[in-house]
């Protein structure tokens, strides 16, 4: 099954597909550890599935800073290896495999002495430079760093207050849209021949008459029904769910994971003046001001959390806590009243050594990941960050596969661009002309090209056969109807909630969640869907209930509290089952 869409159709066909045939690797987890996973073992010609029991991306893949870096802090730690790693993996993304998606972005490292800090930091960053640059085709491109005064950084980012830094060093990295990234990784499988399926849960791991695990049964929560998947090897990518899904297999060994919180902010770019962006260090974290489409990203934090794993949110204490450093730089304080929205999201942080005190052979360690066997057929990754989530899945497969074979089959991926990339530079030159022929500003058609590359002319073909979604969204202009008509089609969405969340990131872009957007939105994805008019609403009163809840969190001082109040919306699949059902 070859396609370029992913949609309610193919999704049911995959799931036949994975349950008739025997797959080489099953991977359990959509995040981009896992639909990376998945393109690296179809590029070797393996018969792979991937299976997410939530929305591709829908955890810590699309809760992110949105940034592709090498990691100025590990130079700190003297670890140049994973730097210079890291600075390569982010090359790759931006010259080959997702030019569209992955995006330079500068940064002012903010000075605080005359003296002491500029030698200090020049070395660190003129390091940083020059790691990204062995080696690299595309080095020139991204600029080295610069010096500037104060007066210099004013001009750079006049929102900064006056005494706020004595100078800074401007250095530079890139941005990227998480979910999408993911996306792409998944449809890119797909149209190489995996399969994959959102919304489906590992309710079981099989096992051989040798104990071998072979396999899992799967529940699709969509319909409720049941299918046993087999295959060579089982290999899980279930970041905070690590443990969990080892449980499964009663693995006795395997990884221990630890989830730690950070959260975001959101707030109009006309609300903050500046050309760049601006990394503060914390006693707790990072904090980075990140210039992100037509918005601010600020964040992050790094806090222990125990609660439900699945809707981490942001307390009243965390926005705070964000606030008061931004503000400590900036002469127009923010207030809550400026922020459109907030997420959090779960870092996976890996424990040192492994469950059960395994052999250090069935190991394999990285500085930031690490691949094991936790029970005979079930290898686990876990750990690493989004920038190196190539490297992690070429680790994993490898070991998945064995040394021997993995030299028979190497990984394809640093050749393999995502869907969207080639002939994007192209459609790129051609901007105006597509903008004239199609009454778009140039802002918008720029803003499809970073979203869909050169799929573009399929949305644009759909505005040719139905010139009515090629208007904006009436509630939320930054979007064309064609984009919504376009995730139900091409990108897998079957929910309301999937299109507001990760498809496009209104529930946080737009005040009130995109809510006032929410009813233009529901009809469309009820035409493509094939929604009655009480899916629809139950649809809506599903995203209401979800919105509510968070900002009842965001009210809330502390994590328990915050969990207990979003848990007052149920899961969409549960919300509208029985409407699903009728």
């Amino acid at each position: 099954m070859m396609t370029q869409s992913m949609n309610a159709q193919s999704r049911r066909e995959a799931l036949d597909a994975m349950a008739e045939e025997r797959l080489d690797v099953l991977v359990i987890g959509g995040g981009v550890t896992g639909a990376g996973i998945g393109l690296d073992a179809v590029t070797r010609g393996l018969r792979v599935g991937v299976v997410e029991a939530q929305d591709w991306a829908s955890g810590t893949s699309s809760r992110s800073s949105k940034l592709v870096h090498g990691g100025l802090r590990y130079l700190q730690q003297f670890d140049f290896k994973l730097v210079f790693e890291a600075l390569h993996e982010r090359e790759h993304l931006l010259d080959t495999l997702a030019p569209h998606l992955v995006r330079p972005v500068s940064f002012l490292y903010p000075l605080h002495t005359k003296y002491v800090e500029r030698p200090y930091v020049t070395a660190g960053v003129g390091l940083y430079d020059t790691l990204a640059r062995l080696g690299s085709r595309r080095g020139a491109s991204m600029p080295f760093h610069k010096h500037y005064t104060a007066q210099g950084v004013l001009e750079e980012f006049p929102s900064a207050k006056a005494d706020s830094m004595v100078g800074a060093v401007k250095y530079w990295d890139a941005t990227v849209d998480d979910a999408r990234l993911v996306l792409a990784l998944i449809r890119t499988t797909v149209q190489l021949g995996g399969y994959a399926a959102n919304r489906t849960r590992v309710d079981e791991l099989t096992k051989d008459a040798d104990g071998r695990v072979n396999g899992a049964v799967v529940t699709d929560l969509e319909t409720g029904e049941q299918r046993t998947i087999r295959a060579g090897v089982v290999i899980a990518a279930a970041g905070v769910w690590t443990e969990q899904t080892q449980d499964l297999a009663d693995a006795e060994g395997g990884l221990k994971v630890l989830a730690s919180k950070g959260i975001h902010i959101v707030v109009p770019r006309e609300r903050i003046k500046g050309g760049t962006g601006v990394i503060l260090q914390t006693e707790k974290s990072v904090l980075f001001i990140i210039p992100w489409s037509r918005y601010w990203i600020i964040g992050t934090t790094d806090t222990p959390y125990e609660q439900d794993l699945t809707h981490p949110v942001a307390t009243s204490a965390d926005i705070d806590y964000v606030l008061e450093h931004a503000n400590a730089i900036l002469d127009e304080p923010l207030t809550r009243d400026d922020i459109l929205g907030t997420f959090a999201g779960l870092r996976p942080l890996l424990q040192p050594g492994t469950k059960g005190d395994e052999p250090a052979q069935s190991t394999k360690v990285s500085r930031e990941h690490t691949v094991t066997e936790a029970a005979p057929g079930l290898v686990t990754i876990a750990g690493g960050k989004l920038t190196t989530y190539r490297v992690m899945a070429e680790d994993a497969v490898d070991f998945a596969i064995g040394a021997e074979r993995a030299k028979e089959l190497p990984s394809l991926t640093t050749k393999t661009p995502l869907i969207g990339a080639v002939g994007y530079e192209t459609y790129q030159r051609r901007a105006d002309t597509i903008a004239e022929q199609f009454g778009l500003t140039r802002f918008m058609v720029d803003h499809m090209l970073h979203r869909y590359g050169a799929m573009l002319p399929q949305l644009l073909k759909m505005v040719q056969e139905r010139p009515d979604l090629g208007r904006p969204l009436e509630h939320a202009p930054g979007y064309l109807r064609a984009e919504i008509a376009y995730a139900c089609t091409h990108e897998g969405a079957l929910h309301l909630e999937d299109i507001m969340v990760t498809r496009t990131r209104l529930t946080y872009e737009v005040k009130r969640h995109g809510r006032d957007a929410v009813p233009e939105i529901a009809s469309l994805a009820a035409e493509y869907l094939g929604w009655d008019d009480a899916r629809r609403e139950a649809e809506i009163a599903s995203y209401e209930a979800r919105c509510e809840a968070e900002d009842e969190a965001a009210r809330q001082l502390d994590d328990a509290s915050a969990a207990a109040a979003r848990a007052h919306a149920a899961d969409v699949v549960d919300a509208v089952r029985e409407v699903h059902a009728g």
